[in-house]
This record gives C-alpha cells, structure tokens and sequence, in this order.
C-alpha cells in the first residue's frame, strides 16, 4: 500500500533524512519511531504531498507522491502534530466542510460525517464550536477530518503528544481500530505508543532507517531477548568470574543501586545483570553454580528486553540529528 523507496530530503547541504526506504502491507500499522529532529516529520511531510523530495520514490495505493500528487492526496488521510481545526466551526460542519473539499459527493457526505463521528466517539460534541472543545476531543476531530472520505492510508504525526494519560489511552485505542480497514503510519517518540499500538516498527535515527522489524523480533534480535537480575550477598567481581563459566550466558554486567527496582541497597550485596543468549533459559544453572560456590543468593528476577533497549542500542552511538533541520523545515512549509 506504502512504498518509499531511497527517499532523500536536503536543505541547502543539510541533509533532513537520507535514503529512507520501507514499505506498509495493506490494513497495516506502522511505527515511525526516533529521537526528536530524527526525520519523522520531514518523512510524513513528503508522502501527505506538503514537502517534495530531494531524490527517491514514494509510492501510496500505486501512485507516485510526486507525479500524482492530487491522485495521493484523494487517497491518504493526514493528522500532522498540530491539527488543522477552523476553531469557530461546529465538529459537524467542520467535518462537513472537510468531506466537500476531499471531494467526497454531496450525497454521501452526511452518511461519511456521521461515521467519522461515531468511530471518533464525538456524538456528544457534533454541534460544539471546536474551541470549546479540550485538546483531547480537538485531537479526536483531526483524526475524524483525516478520515472523512474514507480514505486506504492514514498518516498521523504525533497523534498522543501532549495529551493526558486517559487522553492517549483513548486515541491509541481509536488508531487501533483503523488497523484491517485503512493503513496507518504512525509518528512517534514515544515508546509505548509503538509496543501498544504498531504491528511494526521502523526506526529513524539522523535521518536514516536503522532497523525494521516487528517490536518482538527487534527486542528478540538486538538484545539477546532476557536476561536476569541478581541480588547476591558477597563480592561482585568474584561473582562474576563464576557466572562467565555458565552456558547461555552471554553478558554479566553491574546494576547501579539507584537502579534497582525498588530496593534499599543493602551492606555487603552485590546487584548484577545477567544477558541469556538468544533461545537459553539459564536461570537454574545461575542459581545453582552461585549457591555451589557459596555465595548468598537472596534474588533472582527474570526480565525481559523492551523496546527502549533497543531504541537506545540504536540511537545512542552517535548525537542526535540537528535539531536545525526540524527549523528548515518549518521554515519551508511557511513560505
């Protein structure tokens, strides 16, 4: 349904992404995840048809961006961060307003308006003047506009940002229900956004794709998967030089006190992490070879590897992508 293929975004000798390429399967969600200023926004910006592209092809439903613009435009439903609301119209004529200009025909307007409505769970607020509503309901319109005519493919920058937890519960579960029926890029840097809510997941960092996978997969395939934690009573270096010897053990590595999960530190202990290699459970040989060699095992707590690690292993080699170019951008998009 979506193709982007080597697309590439400079300004001046700026470079705002480079060689961004990854598709989306028809009634798929997929996770635009990255650090601030990483490319997402110049990304979603190129396949809505606001910005054009350096070098590279996108294509959306079978049309290219940029030499069917208006055929892409017809097809694609687009959020960007801030909603683009007429605050002095009712949620009803605003829709109304925007089914028109999409080209949806007069005599199927009331019928997609009130689906909108009713999917966006904004019956309650169809005669309200959009001001009036809280930034959660006016998020809510934006993506009831975005989806209006009913479009294949939706684009939705940042839907949850700055929105309260009930708020974001609440969009994350409307994002949700478009999965099967329309396909979905979703803009985030916020992780549990993507773990909740993306079948899968493309991470952008300095403008680049630096993996795409499933969050499962990912976890799975750049972490080693799990792992455990320890509390031992004696020395960690010594405790240490035991575990190495221990098959499917892949990395020992200390816990800083201040990271332990709710615990007060206690004299004469020892917190560690334990990485497994992909596909072991050496849990009962660690608790074994550590009571053999005599050391006071008062913890041990399986864990698992999350997305933030492997957001962390993949954006944390090198600084952040300028935020300067997010400026450029905006620059460009205002003239």
């Amino acid at each position: 349904m979506i193709e982007v293929e080597h697309l590439s975004k400079i300004y001046g000798s700026t470079p705002a992404i480079t060689d961004v390429t990854f598709s989306v399967e028809p009634g798929e969600i997929l996770g635009l995840l990255g650090p601030n200023g990483a490319g997402k926004t110049t990304t979603m910006r190129i396949l809505a048809g606001y910005l054009p592209a350096t070098n590279g092809n996108a294509r959306i439903a079978g049309y290219d961006v940029h030499e069917n613009s208006l055929a892409v435009r017809q097809r694609i439903g687009y959020l960007p961060e801030t909603p683009p609301l007429y605050p002095d119209m009712t949620v009803e004529g605003f829709l109304h307003f925007v089914a028109r200009i999409k080209g949806v025909p007069a005599g199927d307007r009331p019928n997609k308006v009130t689906a909108a409505i009713e999917r966006c769970n904004l019956e309650e607020k169809r005669r309200v003047i959009i001001r009036k509503l809280s930034k959660g309901y006016r998020q809510r319109v934006g993506i009831a506009q975005a989806i209006v005519h009913d479009p294949p493919a939706i684009i939705l920058d940042e839907p949850t940002v700055g929105l309260d937890p009930r708020q974001i519960i609440e969009v994350r579960n409307l994002i949700k229900s478009l999965a099967g029926t329309h396909t979905v890029i979703l803009s985030t840097h916020i992780l549990p956004e993507v773990s909740m809510t993306c079948s899968r997941v493309a991470i952008i960092n300095r403008g680049k794709v630096v993996a795409t996978n499933t969050p499962e997969n990912l976890m799975t395939q750049l972490t080693g998967g799990s792992g455990y934690e320890l509390e031992i009573e004696g020395e960690a270096a010594l405790a240490k030089q035991v575990l190495q010897k221990v098959a499917g053990v892949s990395l020992i590595e200390s816990i800083p006190t201040a990271g332990i999960h709710g615990h007060q530190p206690q004299e004469n202990r020892a917190y560690l992490r334990v990485i497994s290699q992909p596909g072991k459970e050496p849990g009962k040989d660690i608790a074994t070879t550590l009571v053999r060699a005599g050391f006071g095992l008062h913890e041990l707590r399986r864990v698992n590897a999350t997305l933030e690690d492997v957001f962390l292993q993949l954006t944390t080699e090198e600084k952040n992508f300028d935020p300067d170019v997010d400026l450029a951008a905006d620059k460009e998009g205002a003239a």
